[in-house]
């Protein structure tokens, strides 16, 4: 395992590379450029004004040239400068990370919490009504889009009713509440963009449950499991479970890249201080250094969660070994 572990991250280095290499030439060769944000928007500044600032941020130099100079200083975890307002590009990442972990491990957990019980009850109960009714609410859960959810639940909830509020992640009067005040106004926030960034993954983890379960159920053990008098409930949980956390693996792999990289949409939409909406606003600004941070991060927590991955597969199922 331990050799295959070192090969894995010897193979990955030339994969992140590659996606380093691509999100730059993407970036630089997209119309538009930082210096236009700054000096279009002001007359005062002048054409030779404008030249100085693109010599300033190296943008005269050749594409590959500044690619090498930014891998350099990447390699020493230095992501530069913001192009917007000359803070390092780090530092404004580090700032928004609590909140988009918050959201996400949330997410995660209650996706866990909701969607394998279900999973597992849509299996065994097949073609119940229960079943039935699930299956229409999950497909209605996949086919409309987040943020038309996001529009709808800010309209209904957040402003005909007044019960949520919609955007942001604190109150005004955060700093003058109670402690327990303090989680409740934390928690209100969070509702909203948390139903909104579950309810897809929720969809996608509850069917992959169902489909799982109901191979395993058709396996000649679980047979025999039924045959040497075990109860229905730990036939269930004993010995079918276990081999459908295959998918589960799969998805919570797939989702460490979220853990820091957020979610664009959602936290655009609801005014989340994330790190999503910070790419968001560092796309829109041109802002180089700060696209390329979260990108660096996004990349290198995909080639993590697919390892990691991998790892829990060989937990899960002693069936598959790794040389």
């Amino acid at each position: 395992m331990f050799n295959y572990l070192i090969k894995r991250l010897i193979y990955s280095l030339p994969i992140f590379l590659g996606i380093t290499i691509i999100t730059f030439t993407v970036m630089y060769t997209t119309p538009g450029k930082p210096t236009d944000m700054i000096a279009d928007f002001n007359i005062k500044v002048t054409a030779e004004a404008k030249e100085r600032l693109v010599k300033l941020y190296g943008l005269d130099k050749p594409l590959h040239e500044q690619y090498w100079n930014w891998l350099k200083r990447v390699a020493v975890l230095d992501f530069g400068n913001s192009f917007k307002d000359g803070r390092a590009a780090s530092e404004k990442i580090l700032e928004r990370l609590p909140a988009t972990v918050l959201l996400n491990v949330l997410s995660i957990i209650v996706m866990l919490v909701i969607a394998v019980p279900i999973g597992v009850y849509s299996a065994v109960k097949r073609y119940s009504l229960f079943d039935r009714i699930l299956t229409v609410i999950i497909f209605v859960c996949f086919s409309v889009p987040a943020f038309w959810i996001a529009l709808l639940l800010m309209i209904v909830v957040g402003l005909w009713l007044g019960w949520l509020p919609i955007s942001g992640l604190i109150s005004f009067n955060f700093e003058n509440l109670s402690f327990f005040c303090k989680l409740w106004d934390l928690a209100k926030h969070l509702i909203l963009p948390l139903i909104v960034s579950t309810l897809g993954s929720f969809a996608v983890l509850s069917r992959y449950i169902r489909s799982g379960m109901l191979d395993v159920l058709k396996q000649d053990y679980i047979k025999t499991a039924y045959a040497k008098g075990l109860s229905k409930k730990q036939v269930i949980f004993n010995h079918a479970l276990k081999n459908v956390l295959l998918p589960l693996i799969t998805i919570i792999g797939l989702s460490i890249p979220g853990l820091i990289g957020g979610s664009f949409i959602i936290e655009t939409i609801f005014s989340y201080p994330g790190m999503g909406r910070l790419g968001y606003d560092a796309i829109v600004a041109r802002d180089y250094p700060v696209i390329m941070g979260i990108g660096v991060i996004s990349a290198f927590l995909t080639l993590l969660g697919n390892i990691v991955a991998d790892v829990l597969y060989s937990v899960a199922d002693p069936r598959i070994r790794y040389k």
